[in-house]
């Protein structure tokens, strides 16, 4: 087993550098097109390379990236933000291959694996001057990848967006871009905490759903932090600085109370974790809840309030709070 691991590790890497070495082929022949018939040709564009700190050591990036390869989705989001759209994305969480959200900004997007599982020959055909990625999702594969083109990880994936969009907007080149996209969310963030004023007293509870999993969502998830920013109070149970209390049993129902509760479905087309939702909601201890008495119960998007974990879904969050709260 080792040695056909290494035989096709040694494959993949052959066909790797194939493709990259066709492709400086390739862009030798344009530049030798490009010359007049005295051979002078034109004089070379000087483009200034920059270096980025990442989580897997330095990247040198000549000039300002154009073609560039994001591997999450909530980069994905932050390149979109940017006003990049990129040659070649993970495909989405849910969707086909797109989030709604952002389907109608990704056209002509070729889709290169999902988040856990990358396509490296798809990557390297695309020839990228820049792939952007993150080390929990894609470690194991950085070494291809930078031997494709520049590589640039993120340490992690967060609940607060902001820490990787930063990273992000180094290695674009795209810093002034960058800052205003995070200067306008916070803004936002400030004016509508300043608008809800006493109401931010409410206690909001999350709650999610999937086929094999029920969650109560605490203060470092996505939503969590959004919550957080706003200045909204939680039930004492979830007012914690960790991700979520997962593999929740129906004897915790009751740590789901709140004076307003949201709750959103992994669902992925199969019906099942609708049907967890289902189960869970005509549960007697959750009909119990003063939460739902009080009809205050919501359900939301998943991919908003959750999965997508990108700039794009936190204003849409922010756009579902106005919504419950100020309309």
């Amino acid at each position: 087993m080792l040695k056909n691991k290494k035989l096709f590790t040694l494959f993949l890497l052959s066909i790797i550098t194939s493709l990259v070495l066709a492709a400086c082929s390739s862009n030798n022949g344009n530049n030798n097109a490009s010359k007049d018939e005295d051979g002078a040709g034109d004089a070379p564009t000087e483009e200034t390379s920059y270096t980025v700190e990442h989580a897997m050591g330095t990247a040198t990036i000549e000039g300002t990236p154009k073609k560039v390869v994001i591997l999450t989705n909530e980069g994905t989001e932050a390149l979109l933000a940017m006003g990049i759209t990129p040659v070649g994305a993970v495909q989405s969480w849910l969707g086909d291959p797109w989030y709604e959200h952002i389907a109608d900004q990704m056209e002509g997007v070729e889709v290169v694996g999902t988040e856990s599982a990358v396509n490296l020959e798809v990557i390297a055909a695309l020839q990228p001057d820049l792939i952007i990625g993150n080390k929990i999702r894609q470690e194991d594969v950085y070494e291809q990848l930078n031997a494709i083109a520049p590589t640039v990880f993120a340490e992690a994936l967060r609940g607060n967006w902001k820490e990787n969009f930063e990273l992000y907007a180094k290695a674009l080149n795209k810093v002034e871009e960058g800052e205003k996209v995070i200067a306008e969310y916070d803004a936002r963030i400030k004016g509508i905490s300043e608008e809800l004023g006493d109401k931010l007293e409410q206690e909001v509870s999350m709650v999610r759903f999937t086929a094999g999993d029920v969650r109560i969502y605490h203060k470092d998830s996505f939503s969590g932090v959004i919550l957080e920013q706003l200045g909204f109070a939680r039930p004492e149970s979830q007012d914690v600085d960790d991700f979520a209390e997962m593999n929740t049993t129906k004897e915790r129902i009751p740590a789901m109370d709140g004076d307003i509760l949201f709750h959103f479905s992994y669902e992925t087309g199969d019906g099942e974790a609708s049907k967890v939702k289902e189960e869970w909601l005509k549960d007697p201890l959750f009909q119990n809840l003063e939460v739902v008495k009080a009809g205050n119960v919501h359900e939301v998007s998943d991919p908003i309030w959750n999965t997508a974990g990108g700039v794009l879904a936190a204003n849409m969050m922010l756009d579902d709070i106005e919504k419950f709260f100020l309309d």
